[in-house]
């Protein structure tokens, strides 16, 4: 089939990789030449792991072609992926001026038959705006159809090359069984192509994000009482994830979930619910605890050191939003780095993969190291931000030797605690007790 994706973000870039690797002729569109550029020389512009693999694979095979031409990205695509930014605006609404925009210049220029597909998460009612604006000026058939991603950053490939749903929001026949066509190779093992109409399906992305947000603040939750009570959240978390009703994912509690999807689909939603006259009195809770919760460790950095952090040297490992993933959006290693700064402290850090992204926020105002250990070099502490899989199991020996104090501040958990106790340093994380040398 022919493809067209207008937007290479990190959902369009994914989209159009990952369906021209199953043989279909994929045009992308971007109205930034330079990002164009660098993607016809091969150069992908987001770090997400096997991405480059199937990027240059489906280059080389002419699968896969960038244009800045919204024309000719309409012309030659049957099925048309809209996968524009949605941000945040300045009330927590998705701001779809970029969805609409590019919807009416559509209408002026499909002359025959599209699938116009809204991949985008959207609040609900997208859709038909989206169909109101092409409507506008067009002068040929066309159906909208809401496709909802599902696509975790870090597993983005093989959540599009194997995803547990494929939800279609269609209330077109024609338009259901050509979307059922291109996903038909996806979804071989038997996960279901789920079809509903195009309102429950933009709810469905936006509830299923809210719920999992809840799910990981609730449990942070728990684990600010477990310290309150001298309870082990480890202990906690284990105990719960064994009732099936419940299950044992996204119950690791940490300083908050940061990223382009929860934050802003969460307030989206409480927002939409406020415009429809519904309170969402659990997400209006969920926002303000994750909010707290992304500084949790402050306090007790200031109180091991007696109040005063002017002049002291913080090494941090990690700096992405979550592992596998160059994003800092609603990083909270950002909110915490932020309250260290107003208090007079020197920041060091180092993450895999976000730090040229850091580095453009901050323009000088923090230190970056190659290495893990080699940041740690004169530092006071060690903050831990994000969980790579690279931090751990460290050698702790190092760790004592480039400190000036053998103390961790984990906002991970990264390690257990009788493992710890065993090294001779200090360490507080989160829900667990405080280990003081």
């Amino acid at each position: 089939m022919k493809i067209s994706v207008i937007g290479t973000g990190y959902v369009g870039l994914v989209t159009g990789t990952c369906l021209a690797e199953t043989g279909n002729e994929v045009v992308c569109v971007d109205i930034n030449e330079q990002k164009v550029q660098k993607m016809r020389n091969g150069e992908v512009p987001i770090y997400e792991p096997h991405l480059d693999v199937l990027f240059d694979r489906n280059i080389k095979a002419g699968r896969l072609i960038f244009s800045t031409s919204l024309k000719e990205g309409l012309e030659h695509g049957e099925v048309i992926f809209l996968a524009l930014p949605t941000p945040e605006d300045e009330d927590g609404s998705a701001d779809l001026s970029y969805v609409l925009g590019v919807a009416e210049n559509i209408g002026n220029i499909i002359t025959d038959y599209k699938v116009i597909v809204g991949k985008s998460t959207v609040p609900v009612g997208t859709a038909e705006k989206v169909r109101e604006a092409i409507s506008k000026n067009a002068k040929s058939t066309f159906d909208v159809v809401s496709n909802p991603e599902f696509l975790r950053e870090g597993f983005a490939v093989d959540d599009f090359l194997k995803p547990e749903r494929i939800v279609i929001g269609s209330s077109s026949q024609r338009a259901t069984e050509l979307m059922e066509k291109l996903y038909k190779p996806f979804v071989r093992s038997g996960n279901p192509i789920i079809v509903m109409d195009e309102k429950s399906a933009e709810l469905t992305k936006y509830a299923a994000n809210a719920f999992l947000a809840t799910k990981i603040t609730f449990m942070n939750e728990i684990a600010n009482y477990c310290e309150k009570v001298g309870a082990d959240v480890d202990k906690v978390r284990i105990g719960m994830g064994t009732d099936s009703r419940i299950g044992k994912r996204f119950l690791f509690p940490g300083i908050g979930y940061g990223g382009s999807c929860f934050p802003k689909d969460v307030k989206a939603l409480h927002k939409s619910g406020k415009d429809s006259q519904y309170e969402f009195k659990i997400l209006d809770s969920v926002i303000k605890v994750n909010d707290n919760q992304k500084i949790i460790l402050f306090p007790k950095i200031k109180n091991y050191f007696n109040n005063d952090l002017q002049n002291k040297t913080f090494a941090i490992w990690g700096l992405a939003f979550k592992p596998e993933t160059d994003d800092i959006r609603e990083a909270p290693s950002l909110y915490l780095i932020d309250k260290l700064l107003t208090e007079g402290a020197n920041i060091k850090a180092f993450d895999p993969e976000a730090m040229d992204n850091v580095a453009r926020k901050y323009q000088g105002k923090i230190q970056f190291s190659k290495t893990m250990y080699d940041v740690l070099e004169n530092a006071d502490a060690l903050i831990i931000c994000t969980e790579w899989s690279i931090f751990r199991t460290p050698d702790f020996n190092k760790i004592k030797y480039s400190l000036r104090k053998n103390v961790i501040f984990d906002g991970r958990n990264l390690y257990d605690i009788s493992d710890v106790e065993k090294e001779d340093i200090s360490y507080f994380s989160i829900g667990r007790k405080d280990i003081k040398i």
